[in-house]
């Protein structure tokens, strides 16, 4: 029995390889997929991250420059107060013999350089400092409102008599009307033979357009409560018994300050100069002849020669640049605030 050609184990098929059909094309090539970033495994996370980390930059970013700008404007704020509350330090050590300035320039009126307010607290630190010997109104000044002055003179008789040192007055260009009235209370007044000095007087000013409006045919229209509420108004006319009324005024404050002038310069004024009180006023060397001022004399002179402490350091206060954005800020917030509580509060339509 011969053996057989093969062995097949019963229920397989012999494999044979097929070949490919001759109408169908190679399969294509795998493309490449290096430069996808599509292909890589966890691309979506990886995008999230960048895109989260970006965010968080900026937003670290925007803060740090938020942070920047607040710190600036608060450095700015506290800049700006301290500014505003120093006032112009002594240029010495007060502690040695000097004399003290206090200089009153320009028109004096409330809210300006030359206040009361100012004046008087220059005063009370030059005279409370140990070191002064003495004290110097600076004064160049056409004059102002005579209530201002007219505190400044009697606070200046009540300090000198309090710290027992001497106060002078020494004009420049001009000493005039509340000027004037101020120099009256020192001990001594020293002048320019130049400076103008006087104008011993009260006026009060306005205009009136009346005949201008009847020409053009303008009507005023002005409803008061009183008769006398439109007093002084320059669109309406101004009645006879106005008119006195308003002379009389002036009649009492210039008496005023005739009686300030006659106390303070006593006997060394010469009264029967013509025209004296009148509003006049005169040369720095005729004011010496009429009793008006008492030498020639300049500030250096003054504290060499009659003070005898020749250093010189100046008390004025200021309202400085600084103080003047500080108050324009404060009055700026102010009205947005009450425009603000006007919003809010309950309103009936």
């Amino acid at each position: 029995m011969s053996p057989p050609d093969r062995l097949e184990p019963s229920g397989f098929e012999p494999f044979e390889p097929k070949p490919a059909p001759l109408n169908e094309s190679a399969a294509p090539a795998p493309t490449s997929v290096k430069n996808d970033p599509t292909s890589a495994p966890g691309w979506e996370r990886a995008t999230l991250e960048k895109l989260a980390f970006a965010s968080l930059k900026e937003q670290r970013a925007a803060r740090r420059w938020k942070t920047f700008v607040r710190l600036a404007w608060l450095v700015f704020f506290i800049a700006l107060a301290w500014m505003a509350l120093s006032r112009a330090a002594p240029s010495t050590a007060t502690t040695t013999a000097h004399t003290a300035v206090v200089s009153i320039r320009g028109e004096i009126a409330d809210g300006a350089d030359a206040s009361a307010e100012f004046v008087i607290a220059s005063l009370k630190s030059a005279l409370e400092d140990p070191g002064s010997k003495g004290v110097v109104l600076l004064i160049n000044s056409p004059g102002g409102s005579p209530v201002q002055a007219g505190i400044i003179h009697d606070e200046i008789k009540r300090l000198r008599a309090k710290h027992g040192k001497p106060i002078y007055a020494v004009v420049e260009e001009s000493c005039a009307s509340a000027a004037y009235y101020i120099a009256a209370a020192t001990d001594k007044i020293y002048v320019d033979k130049a400076s103008l000095v006087g104008s011993i007087g009260v006026l009060m000013d306005g205009f009136g357009f009346t005949g201008t409006m009847e020409k053009l045919g303008v009507e005023r229209r002005l409803l008061t409560a009183g008769e006398n509420k439109g007093f002084l108004d320059p669109f309406s006319p101004m009645s006879d018994a106005q008119r006195a009324h308003a002379q009389r005024m002036l009649d009492q404050i210039h008496a005023q300050f005739i009686d300030v002038v006659k106390k303070g310069r006593g006997d060394r004024l010469k009264l029967d100069t013509p025209g004296l009180f009148s509003g006049l006023f005169w040369t720095g060397q005729e004011a010496v002849d009429l009793g008006l001022a008492d030498q020639l004399g300049s500030i250096d002179y003054v504290a060499r020669d009659v003070i005898q402490a020749e250093d010189v350091v100046d008390y004025t206060r200021r309202d400085n640049v600084a103080e003047r954005l500080a108050k324009k800020f404060g009055a700026a917030f102010a009205d947005v605030a009450v425009h603000a509580t006007l919003r809010a509060a309950p309103s009936v339509r």
